[in-house]
């Protein structure tokens, strides 16, 4: 079994973390060698089909990106990524585009909240952001994020709505870009707002 664990670990590792089914088998690791490390607690199984080694704690952004490559850390959760915020969001926020299927995802996942838009404006803002653990996952870029949490104000908790947009308008305001983003997502009245108020003088 020594040999199997090396050779199941050498896959999982250079696919970073989590290797899939498909490219276990290709490596010649059996379905039967794959169930005797889950049954001995050597590989975990991470989401449908994605494997990781049971003592390497993946990095969840990763694992939720590798669902779908439509999905984008978004609102608080891709501020947090950015520097923006202090502490990891309680709820990681995604956004994809309207007609998407992700209820495997939450199923898998109850710690995400989700969040539709149109589907010309899904890659609006659409940028790659590395996460702690040194992943590459897309996120919306700090003008798209603002934008939407002042479109989302209702759902979003006012201490982190609050902290977001004083420390944007405050510290690193693209005007030009946040004000032509907030005209294509309709808030440009409340960015203005927001901009004569924060923004110092």
């Amino acid at each position: 079994m020594d040999c199997q664990v090396s050779e199941i670990r050498a896959v999982i590792e250079a696919n970073d973390g989590i290797a899939s089914l498909e490219q276990l088998q290709k490596a010649g690791i059996s379905r039967m060698m794959i169930y005797a490390g889950l049954i001995n607690g050597i590989i975990s199984k991470e989401s449908h089909g994605n494997y990781s080694m049971a003592d390497n704690q993946p990095d969840e952004f990763r694992i939720i990106q590798s669902r779908s490559g439509r999905v984008v850390f978004s609102h608080a959760t891709s501020l947090y990524l950015q520097g923006l915020m202090d502490t990891v969001p309680v709820l990681l926020d995604i956004t994809v585009p309207q007609g998407d299927n992700v209820s495997k995802i939450k199923r898998d996942h109850d710690n995400t909240r989700f969040h539709y838009c149109k589907k010309d404006l899904w890659e609006l803002g659409l940028t790659q952001i590395v996460t702690p653990r040194g992943f590459s996952v897309n996120a919306y870029d700090p003008e798209r994020c603002i934008c939407d949490m002042i479109r989302d104000k209702k759902n979003i908790e006012t201490q982190i709505y609050a902290q977001a947009l004083r420390r944007y308008f405050s510290r690193q305001c693209d005007s030009q870009k946040i004000l032509e983003y907030s005209s294509q997502l309709k808030v440009e009245s409340k960015v203005r707002t927001y901009m004569e108020v924060l923004q110092p003088v």
